[in-house]
């Protein structure tokens, strides 16, 4: 019902901002103290399930995409990944669930994104430069180095300094509440802009600036809002311009394998590591399946495709139907299954109790 003449540079822009303030928002929302506190089964979720996942996903991609080179096919493992908090919130605001695994896919789906951004960094750039410039792979190396390190100097200077700025602001009363949520706002956009123009990656630059961002806890709360009122914001009119711009563009792509991959991505694909990875934690094998399930795939990936439209690489286009297939088919199966699952499995945490 919607037709949207917007031009790829235009979808670009707007992925690009939505990707910045979620990484910033999501990256500075987490305690970094509580980071490394974190229990048993967080840490291996991020630190062993999601590079599992993506290794599968790059093997599976393989085997159904004979025709896509090594890079292509590591874009579809490495945009597929990461998870959706937003598309899970049935099951992370629900109390019936026990605390220790609300936590652990809240906690997964805000860091994922931002551990993955420099794996999909790092294959755009070599495929630019192996495909459109000509260049040698050790070249296209040293650039996504020079991104990579770049983009997390930025964020870091810039963020630190920031908050030593903002907080002294704040001590002065320099800064009207009007203004609070504005500040991270900025912060985040200085992030990217700087990052980028001196070379790196911006995305880069707002994941490492979040992390860096320091500042008094009901402080920092507060000052968050904004910036997460913004990110919500872009990413309600990203999720319109996915579904007008760029899903009917690719429906007549979507072919068999990408069903078969949309499907094997939501279940085998990601719920095997995440099993494999808690195998020595106390979760049992039903919870471990449950975790498992429920990891939506949405804004993350939709951005990722849609920064991959003006990339300008070979076999794009099975890579964004293979996205826009599997984004479609989790908004319906895990929309459908949340709340059934949640209510059948509480009767057995009832139980456990």
């Amino acid at each position: 019902m919607v037709e949207l003449n917007i031009e790829a540079e235009g979808l670009r822009i707007l992925a690009e901002l939505t990707l910045a303030m979620v990484l910033f928002a999501d990256a500075a929302s987490a305690d970094r103290a509580r980071i490394r506190d974190q229990p048993e089964v967080m840490k291996r979720l991020l630190l062993i399930g999601l590079p599992f996942t993506v290794l599968l996903g790059f093997v599976v991609a393989w085997a159904l995409f004979p025709g896509l080179g090594l890079i292509e096919l590591g874009l579809i493992a490495a945009t597929l990944a990461p998870t959706d908090a937003a598309l899970g919130k049935p099951v992370v605001t629900n109390p019936g669930v026990p605390g220790s695994i609300r936590e652990a896919l809240n906690f997964e789906s805000g860091l994922n994104d931002g551990i993955c951004v420099p794996i999909v960094v790092l294959l755009v750039t070599l495929g630019m430069g192996t495909e459109i410039e000509g260049t040698t792979a050790a070249h296209a190396l040293r650039v996504v180095a020079e991104e990579l390190g770049i983009g997390l100097g930025t964020g870091i200077a810039i963020s630190l300094t920031a908050s030593v700025l903002l907080r002294f602001a704040l001590t002065e009363r320099w800064v009207g509440e009007d203004w609070h949520g504005v500040t991270v706002v900025a912060i985040a956009v200085a992030c990217f802009m700087v990052a980028q123009a001196l070379g790196g990656s911006g995305f880069v630059a707002c994941f490492a600036g979040g992390l860096a961002f320091t500042m008094p806890h009901g402080d920092k709360h507060a000052l968050l809002r904004g910036a997460e009122g913004v990110g919500g914001a872009l990413a309600l009119v990203t999720w319109v311009v996915f579904g007008a711009g760029v899903v009917w563009q690719m429906s007549d792509r979507i072919t068999g394998a990408t069903i078969l991959y949309a499907a094997l991505s939501l279940t085998l694909i990601r719920m095997l590591p995440v099993y494999l990875s808690l195998a020595d934690c106390s979760l049992s094998s039903a919870d471990k399946l449950f975790v498992g399930w429920f990891g939506p795939r949405g804004l993350a990936s939709i951005v990722f495709g849609i920064i991959l439209l003006d990339a300008e690489l070979a076999g794009a286009d099975t890579v964004l139907a293979t996205i826009v297939c599997t984004v479609l088919l989790s908004v319906m199966a895990h929309g459908v299954t949340a709340n059934p699952l949640v209510q059948a499995f509480s009767l057995r945490w009832k139980d456990q109790r």
